[in-house]
């Protein structure tokens, strides 16, 4: 195993996606196409997927968490362009803060403030 390299979103609106997480992550994709589009942050993988079979309510059993160098700051942010709260930021031992968002399409984006991790090349 080298590591995780993507994440992938499913939204029932692609181009409006496209637009909110342009606007989430501060950049522009890199790759957009109608069955897909595709971001680097950070020198990962951020993909959004149209779902041809959107549900209301999406279940939370796995939570991809961004590294961010100030949670409350980016917490913030993404509220204010449209995100809804899911979990506030949190101290989950030493520095470490996780928080969670719903994007408007009802997927959770997890962020993570983690001094001590380092990407192992």
């Amino acid at each position: 195993m080298l590591g995780l390299r993507t994440t992938i979103y499913k939204v029932d609106d692609i181009t409006k996606a496209k637009e909110w997480y342009a606007k989430a992550f501060l950049t522009e994709p890199y790759f957009n196409e109608p069955f897909y589009v595709g971001f680097n942050i950070g020198g990962f993988e951020l993909g959004l997927q149209p779902d041809p079979t959107p549900s209301a309510v999406k279940v939370e059993s796995v939570v991809s968490y961004w590294g961010v160098d100030d949670i409350h700051e980016t917490y913030n942010r993404l509220l204010s362009v449209g995100a809804t709260e899911n979990e506030p930021p949190y101290n989950v031992g030493d520095e470490l803060m996780t928080a969670t968002v719903k994007d408007p399409f009802g997927n959770v984006i997890g962020l993570i403030y983690n001094p001590y991790f380092k990407i192992n090349q």
